[in-house]
């Protein structure tokens, strides 16, 4: 049984808490099983530093993660061997623009299961969170906001367009290995095509952030049940994960995500064959990193 104190909310981010810790550390890293191994570890780091856990809290959401990672482990790595599996035959195909977003589309349900798993283990937490631990996680909101503008809003158009295309380029060399000048050329021409509104960007991330302190402060001022605060997590979640069909914004993303699977799609086409091969074989790798991970005994 979980001691709770009199002061109650939730935790950060509850839409990328589990996944964006381990899934974009993986995607970064050459070793999966190693990132992996130690996502336990990384994602409580990352907890504590939004939430700085105190001694009582610490063992017991240590062993949430761990619960929550063996289930992973068990249940979904096998799942998304096949997820790459299908990627690496869309590749060697004819790789469409529905491919893409059928992709994401998958990758985006993965996600929610992944949410709606941990919700009672964020209930627990959210029960145990006291006011000082909501002030420095809305302080830690604040600063990364003031980081995105730094990054993202600084400067005319054609700045923000090459920050834009910067974060891109990481992720296009990850899986192709290094591109030439001229296909840089191209694909920053498919990138300046994408729809710019940091300010959308940076009004949802306020949008949610406020979202989630706002459930935080309802859980804990109406020192809610455990059942309770479930139902009132499940629908943030819902909310987050809807976000993007609602009707004032709905446009602007389904055009930013068609205008990025043409970019991709774009990286595709212009590939040698040689890029190809890379990509090809750093899926492979991930997926025996996957397999081995599922089957691991140890765990």
């Amino acid at each position: 049984m979980k001691k709770f104190n009199t002061s109650d909310s939730l935790a950060a981010r509850l839409r990328t808490l589990f996944l964006i810790v381990l899934m974009v550390g993986l995607a970064g890293c050459s070793s999966i099983r190693f990132t992996y191994n130690h996502g336990d570890t990384l994602l409580y780091w990352w907890l504590n530093n939004y939430l700085d856990l105190d001694s009582d809290q610490s063992g017991w959401v240590k062993k949430d993660i761990d619960n929550l990672f063996q289930w992973h482990r068990k249940t979904q790595l096998k799942d998304y061997v096949q997820l790459l599996a299908n990627g690496q035959r869309q590749l060697a195909g004819n790789l469409t623009q529905a491919d893409l977003l059928g992709d994401y589309r998958e990758i985006k349900s993965r996600t929610e299961l992944l949410a709606y798993k941990a919700l009672p283990e964020l209930a627990d937490l959210a029960r145990s969170v006291r006011p000082e631990q909501i002030a420095q996680m809305d302080k830690k909101f604040a600063k990364n906001n003031e980081d995105f503008r730094k990054k993202f809003m600084h400067g005319d158009l054609e700045e923000r367009q090459k920050a834009r295309f910067k974060k891109s380029m990481e992720q296009f060399d990850l899986w192709f290995g290094h591109f030439s000048g001229d296909q840089e050329a191209v694909l920053r021409k498919a990138s300046d095509a994408r729809v710019l509104d940091n300010d959308i960007w940076l009004d949802e991330r306020v949008r949610r952030q406020k979202q989630i302190v706002g459930a935080l402060r309802k859980v804990q001022a109406e020192k809610l049940s455990k059942d309770a605060t479930i139902a009132v997590l499940h629908n943030l979640v819902k909310e987050l994960f809807g976000r993007f069909d609602a009707p004032d914004r709905k446009a602007f993303f389904d055009t930013y995500n068609e205008q990025t699977a043409q970019m991709i799609l774009t990286a595709a086409k212009i590939a040698t064959p040689a890029q190809k091969a890379h990509a090809q074989k750093r899926m492979q790798g991930w997926m025996e990193d996957f397999t081995i991970l599922a089957n691991d005994p140890q765990h």
